[in-house]
């Protein structure tokens, strides 16, 4: 098996990433083409002047010092998602707190690079997710991976998901390890995880 996907994984994981070329206005020049363009369109200073507001705003919020302590982190994050989501939108808020009924369940890697709900813009209440090394669905247990089977039967039989998504990803740890098992099976770090017909990768 191992044979079968270390190509790929060459391809996806070797590929070099397209850079494109920056715009060489200076912000000098962009000046003056905005007072250019003020001056021939007068009506047009208002709006200028809000956008150029919001600009600084935001601006001014990307060149702030990025939070190094980890507590400080977690507070910030905290209240950004009140700021600018819980209190933009308390009616939505309002809405979960009643429950849930999401169209999608979702198995996803852990890897801190690929989150389902920024790569596949989910909002809050739309998928319910299992996240793991290498996006792993093992074969039904009742004894063993009791987690992910648990998982399963409350999506299905009481949030009736009505979508089932595994999604894969390039350059995956958890992928590597078992491409790193020989073909005859002399090394079985991951076999107790991938036995059984029932197990598949999607990608």
């Amino acid at each position: 098996m191992a044979g079968k996907f270390k190509k790929c994984m060459m391809l996806c994981c070797t590929r070099k990433p397209v850079i494109e070329e920056m715009g060489k206005d200076t912000w000098e020049e962009a000046i003056a083409g905005l007072q250019k363009l003020l001056s021939d369109k007068s009506e047009l200073k208002a709006a200028a002047a809000a956008k150029v507001r919001q600009l600084t705003v935001e601006l001014a919020g990307a060149a702030e010092k990025p939070v190094s302590d980890p507590v400080e982190r977690i507070l910030a994050g905290f209240n950004h998602f009140k700021k600018e989501k819980y209190e933009k939108d308390p009616a939505l808020y309002a809405k979960l707190a009643k429950g849930q009924s999401p169209k999608f369940m979702v198995f996803a890697c852990s890897d801190s690079r690929v989150c389902p709900s920024h790569i596949l813009n989910f909002q809050p209440g739309e998928a319910f997710m299992v996240r793991n090394i290498a996006n792993m669905v093992p074969p039904f247990d009742k004894t063993k991976y009791s987690g992910i089977g648990a998982a399963i039967e409350f999506a299905v039989l009481n949030l009736k998901v009505e979508n089932i998504l595994v999604i894969g990803h390039s350059c995956c740890g958890g992928i590597r390890g078992l491409m790193s098992i020989p073909d005859d099976g002399t090394k079985r770090r991951l076999c107790d995880l991938l036995s059984g017909p029932s197990f598949f990768f999607i990608f």
